[in-house]
């Protein structure tokens, strides 16, 4: 198989056997410097008031990939890069009402973190209860600090490699401090996980909220301590999971604006996937096969079968959430179940956005077969290097990646499910 880089006119992406180009001009256009690539805070969008959500039995049915740009009341549409973040913020509120229930937020003076050895610990204080959450840093053994962070969600799937010979310091959020359910134990259920008892009226809640929220208190106390205690640069820091921790990385990097770097590894359906596109396929993960312990039990009474189309949003917005950050999908087309053809769709739809603010070099997909599942080929090492070096780094390089297998532009034509 031949690799090629892509040129400055020309997008080339090779798969297999094949190559595709594409000359999209705006995939081109120089990265503006007054696009921030991360933020301070947890949310910038919190000062946004919640948007009107119409009844469930008004919604309108759409059969298409809804528009990310349009604002939730159908009036207009964002104008430019300022109006994004109130956008994002509206993505967020309709995420969180129709599939995964809130994440709570939590004033920092509710956090108190700690450093005991190279671990951090971070209580958090909720309605007189307290959350206790711990990771260990694994820190490089050369360059100076403060240094970059790779967090992996219930684990790291990518080579330790990629991260200790660039002198990156990595982390484990284990999920299981906040909710317990991975599909290597059983469920506790509704209203037993440590999450519930700070919020006992969020029961109704998927575990993908919760595991966002735990995510972000982690952050919260590394924020709180500081690059003198902890040894980190909070501008640089990256979350990375695979399968249904690829699903967790891409929930922990869209709703959480201080990560600069997203890799979701085979996140499958639920992950970046559509809902919409995956109905249309075989036997793969969608809104009516996949575990409800993750999303609210509501969003299939609400949405099952072919009322999916009247969902509001679809998963195309949520991976638009980590716009204008960085973000990197990995598929891998030999697991049907992933629903990947979903994924390509879903994937160049939200390139529109970060192509709209003249930034598409800081989102990439790369959908590559010959592999198992969670076990990353040396041929997406290049592109996942690429992602590490420019964004965790700040290093000069390619990251224009728009891989898939050759015949998926002329299977699964994307543009069809386009339609703004």
């Amino acid at each position: 198989m031949k690799r090629t880089f892509r040129g400055l006119t020309m997008i080339c992406f090779v798969q297999m056997i094949g190559f595709q180009c594409n000359s999209t001009a705006t995939q081109m256009m120089a990265q503006k410097s007054d696009v921030p690539l991360v933020y301070k805070v947890e949310n910038t969008g919190a000062k946004y008031a919640q948007p009107t959500f119409t009844p469930l039995a008004q919604l309108p049915e759409v059969n298409t990939l809804p528009d990310p740009f349009q604002w939730s009341n159908g009036k207009g549409k964002v104008k430019n890069f300022k109006q994004w973040a109130k956008r994002r913020a509206e993505i967020a509120h309709e995420i969180q009402r129709y599939e995964i229930g809130l994440k709570p937020t939590v004033p920092m003076e509710d956090i108190d973190a700690r450093m005991s050895g190279d671990t951090l610990i971070v209580d958090v204080h909720v309605n007189g209860q307290t959350l206790t959450l711990s990771s260990k840093i694994f820190y490089p053994k050369a360059g100076a600090a403060p240094y970059p962070l790779m967090i992996g969600a219930s684990v790291n799937a990518l080579p330790n490699k990629f991260f200790t010979e660039r002198n990156i310091a990595m982390m484990v959020y284990s999920e299981r401090q906040v909710n317990s359910y991975s599909q290597m134990g059983r469920a506790a259920g509704r209203g037993n996980y440590a999450f519930d008892k700070l919020y006992p009226q969020l029961t109704e809640n998927g575990a993908y909220s919760e595991w966002a929220w735990g995510f972000s208190r982690l952050l919260d106390g590394l924020q709180k301590l500081g690059p003198e205690v902890t040894k980190i640069d909070m501008s640089h820091i990256g979350v990375t999971g695979c399968s249904y921790a690829g699903k967790m990385a891409l929930f922990c990097g869209a709703f959480d604006e201080r990560v600069a770097l997203t890799i979701a590894q085979e996140p499958g359906g639920g992950g970046a996937a559509s809902w919409r596109v995956s109905r249309t396929l075989g036997n793969v993960e969608n809104l009516d096969k996949t575990d409800y312990n993750w999303f609210k039990e509501s969003m299939k009474v609400d949405f099952g079968e072919e009322k999916v189309n009247k969902l509001p949003h679809d998963r195309h917005e949520l991976v638009a959430m980590c716009c204008p950050r960085a973000l990197l999908l990995l598929g891998n087309p030999d697991y049907e179940w992933l629903a990947d053809p979903s994924m390509y769709v879903s994937a160049n739809a939200a390139l529109k956005v970060w192509e709209r603010f003249g930034i598409a070099d800081r989102f990439g997909y790369s959908i590559v077969a010959g592999h198992g599942h969670c076990q990353l080929p040396e041929v997406q090492y290049p592109e996942v290097e690429a992602f590490i070096d420019k964004f965790l780094l700040g290093k000069d390089a390619n990251t224009n990646v728009r891989i898939a297998p050759e015949d998926y532009s002329t299977k699964y034509d994307y543009n069809s499910w386009i339609q703004w």
